[in-house]
């Protein structure tokens, strides 16, 4: 399926058959491809390239459809592989976290940085965090693959 080029979001670089590759949701995904083009939130004489997701209901495409300046979907890669890490050895704290101190680290960023966290705001915190330990294992394979491929990738440009 081809990826609209009539609205906002003007696709530069695409790979249009995502809904083969998306997760679990492989071969049955409603996110038909992903984008990287000129942002649809741009104004004249400014110029963004984002990332997007685009999905089809099956008739048109969707609103749900999601669009992200590139530096977002790298925090978001930062972010997974944080999270990834914790929980290698959250295992040995009961409950997979500490309410007295749920910061898990921070990322240097930007002369400032990223704080990643445990959210004690949930108030289901304790029943959610053994749910999300549980599905990032049951993903493990899925995520690692992707993750090894971005590390050959950052290695071959210079980055690792």
């Amino acid at each position: 399926m081809k990826i609209p080029t009539v609205l906002k979001h003007k696709p530069v670089i695409v790979s249009e058959n995502y809904e083969n590759i998306d997760g679990r949701n492989a071969y049955g995904s409603e996110a038909k491809g992903l984008s990287l083009g000129l942002a649809q939130w741009n104004d004249r004489g400014k110029v963004d390239i984002s990332a997007k997701v685009w999905r089809y209901t099956g008739e048109k495409w969707s609103r749900q459809s999601e669009e992200l300046p590139l530096h977002r979907v790298v925090d978001l890669a930062i972010l997974i592989c944080r999270a990834k890490m914790y929980f290698l050895e959250a295992y040995r704290i009961p409950g997979l976290y500490d309410p007295e101190h749920p910061e898990i680290g921070r990322v240097g960023l930007q002369g400032d940085a990223m704080t990643v966290a445990v959210c004690t705001d949930n108030p289901m915190i304790s029943e959610d965090i053994a749910l999300f330990d549980g599905a990032l294992k049951k993903d493990d394979e899925m995520l690692s693959e992707r993750l090894r491929v971005l590390g050959v990738m950052l290695k071959k440009m210079g980055y690792a």
